[in-house]
C-alpha cells in the first residue's frame, strides 16, 4: 500500500522529481563510464605484465623498500639501489614449486646496462632468464625473428621496437648474429660483455617500459652485475671474456696500427681495435644457469586461484628465509601503481561531485517537503505514525533514485554504443596497446554497472535522511495552517 501511494506521489510531483532523478543519473553515468574506461586500462596493464613479464606472484628478498623487477619502487632512492640476490634461492624454488595452485614457475636475474649496437648506444633493462621455463611461462612474448634463447648458450634478444629505432638511428636493421656490446659499472669497476643477437621479439601488450627490455642469458647479466654465485666466486663468462678489466693497457694496445712519421713509427689506437679485441676475447661456451644466484622467482597461478590468499600462504612459509611474496602490481613498478592511483583520484573527484549533488538534492527535497506540508499535516492529523511517514518518504525517494540510476546506466550504454560506432583511432601506441587495439572501443563491465547503480541509489537515500526527519517533526496544526 505504501509503495503504490509513494509511486502515485512521485508521478504527481514529477516536475521536482525529474531534477532529482537527473542529478542521480549524472552521478551514475560519470561513475559508470569513468570506471569502465579505467577498468579497461587496468585490465590491459594487468594482462600485459602477468602474461609477459611478472606473472601473478613474484618472490623477492624482504626489505624496507618494495622492489619491482628492475629496482626500487621509490624513485628517490632507485638510482642508488642494488637489487639483492635471493638467499637460498634453490631451496626456495623447490619449496614454492611444490605448492598447489601453481601453473608455472621460473627465475630471473635483473640488471641495467648500456647497449652498443650498430653505432647506436642507449640504456637498457636486462632480464637474465631461466631459458628452460621462462618463455613457456609468458605467452605474451611473440618471436618475430631468429629464435628464443636456449639453455646453455650465450646471447640476447631485443624488442621489435628497439630494432626499428636502431634501424632509424643507425641506418641498418640489426640481423640475427650481430654482436651486442653490453657495458655496466659498479664498485668493482666496469664490466664489458659481447654476446650475439639471438632473436627479435615483441610483447603482445607492451607496458610503459617493456620495449626497453633486453632478454639475455643469466650468466651475462650476473657478470655485468658482479653477482657472486653460491660458491662465492664472482660469476664470469670465462677467463677471456672480461680479461680486458685486468689486462695491462700496454698489452691491449700493443696490436695498434703502426704508421710511419718520417723515419719513425707511431702507434695509433682506434675504436675498431677495441671492438675487435672484445670480439676475439669472447667465447660462447655452454653455461650453467643454476647456482642459487637469482634476484626473483616468478609464478603463474592456475585459473581460479586467489593471488591474495596464495601470497599470504607463501609469506607465512617463507618468512624465516627472509623472502617476501608480492603481487604483479608491486613487481611491475610505478606504471601499474599509477593506474591504481588514477582510479583513486578519479573516484575521489567524483566523490566531491557527489557531495555537491548531495547538497543540491537535500535542498530540492526540503522544498518538496514544504510544498507538501498540508498533505503531510493531514496524514499526521488522521493518526499516521512517524514510521508510516518515514516509509512513505523513503519509498518515494527510493523510486526516484532507481529511476535516475537506471536512466544513467541506459545513457552510459548508449554513449558506449555511439563511441564504438564512430570507430575513433588511437594515435598513441602505448594507450592503444593498453586498450587492446588502435580503435577505441568501450567495453561493458557488469560489475561496474552494478556498483554504479548501487552507489547512486545509496547516495540518493543518504540525501533523504535529513528531509525525512524534517517531515516527521512537522506539527499537524502548523502544517494545515501553512498549507
Amino acid at each position: 500500500m505504501v509503495f503504490f501511494l509513494a509511486l502515485r506521489n512521485v508521478i504527481r510531483n514529477r516536475k521536482n522529481n525529474i531534477i532529482i532523478a537527473f542529478l542521480v543519473g549524472i552521478i551514475t553515468f560519470l561513475f559508470f563510464i569513468g570506471n569502465s574506461v579505467i577498468g579497461m586500462m587496468d585490465r590491459g596493464i594487468r594482462q600485459a605484465y602477468i602474461e609477459s613479464l611478472t606473472g601473478d606472484v613474484v618472490l623477492e628478498r624482504a626489505g624496507d623498500v618494495t622492489m619491482n623487477l628492475f629496482g626500487a619502487n621509490t624513485p628517490v632512492i632507485d638510482i642508488f639501489f642494488t637489487i639483492p640476490v635471493l638467499p637460498a634461492a634453490d631451496e626456495i624454488f623447490n619449496i614454492t614449486a611444490a605448492q598447489a595452485g601453481i601453473a608455472g614457475i621460473t627465475r630471473q636475474v635483473s640488471g641495467k646496462a648500456y647497449l652498443d649496437l650498430l653505432d647506436v648506444r642507449e640504456p637498457v633493462l636486462l632480464c637474465g632468464v631461466d631459458t628452460e621455463s621462462y618463455f613457456s611461462l609468458f605467452p605474451g612474448i611473440i618471436l618475430e625473428e631468429g629464435e628464443f634463447l636456449r639453455p646453455g648458450e650465450y646471447g640476447a634478444m631485443i624488442t621489435e621496437e628497439r630494432a626499428k629505432r636502431i634501424e632509424t638511428l643507425g641506418g641498418e636493421r640489426p640481423s640475427i648474429g650481430t654482436p651486442l656490446l653490453l657495458t655496466s659499472g659498479g664498485t668493482l669497476g666496469f664490466k664489458i660483455r659481447e654476446v650475439p643477437l639471438k632473436g627479435i621479439f615483441r610483447y603482445k601488450n607492451p607496458g610503459q617500459f617493456m620495449n626497453e627490455i633486453v632478454i639475455a642469458d643469466p650468466q651475462t647479466v650476473r657478470a655485468l652485475n658482479s653477482i657472486q654465485t653460491a660458491s662465492g666466486a664472482i660469476v664470469d663468462a670465462g677467463e677471456d671474456a672480461v680479461r680486458l678489466l685486468n689486462a695491462d693497457p700496454d698489452d691491449i694496445f700493443a696490436q695498434a696500427f703502426e704508421t710511419e712519421v718520417g723515419n719513425e713509427t707511431e702507434t695509433v689506437f682506434s675504436p675498431e681495435m677495441l671492438e675487435n679485441y672484445l670480439r676475439e676475447a669472447v667465447t660462447y661456451e655452454p653455461v650453467q644457469e643454476t647456482g642459487g644466484d637469482w634476484n626473483f622467482i616468478l609464478l603463474r597461478l592456475k585459473k581460479g586461484v586467489s593471488p591474495g590468499a596464495f601470497i599470504q600462504l607463501l609469506n607465512n612459509k617463507l618468512q624465516p628465509y627472509g623472502i617476501s611474496a608480492v603481487n604483479w602490481r608491486v613487481a611491475s613498478g610505478n606504471s601499474a601503481i599509477l593506474s591504481l592511483l588514477v582510479q583513486i583520484m578519479y573516484n575521489s573527484g567524483l566523490f566531491l561531485v557527489c557531495v555537491a549533488g548531495l547538497i543540491t538534492v537535500i535542498n530540492l527535497l526540503l522544498i518538496t517537503v514544504f510544498r507538501r506540508a498540508r498533505e503531510i499535516g493531514t496524514l499526521r492529523a488522521i493518526g499516521a505514525p512517524d514510521i508510516y511517514i518515514r516509509s512513505l518518504m523513503f519509498s518515494e525517494n527510493f523510486i526516484i533514485a532507481v529511476i535516475g540510476s537506471f536512466a544513467g546506466l541506459v545513457c552510459g550504454l548508449l554513449f558506449m554504443f555511439l563511441i564504438n560506432r564512430l570507430g575513433l583511432n588511437i594515435s598513441n601506441e602505448l594507450i592503444a596497446s593498453i586498450l587492446g587495439g588502435g580503435v577505441l572501443r568501450l567495453e561493458f563491465f557488469p560489475r561496474v554497472a552494478v556498483v554504479s547503480f548501487l552507489i547512486a541509489v545509496l547516495f540518493a537515500m543518504a540525501a533523504s535522511i535529513y528531509p525525512v526527519e524534517v517531515t516527521v517533526h512537522i506539527e499537524p496544526i502548523t502544517a494545515v495552517r501553512r498549507g
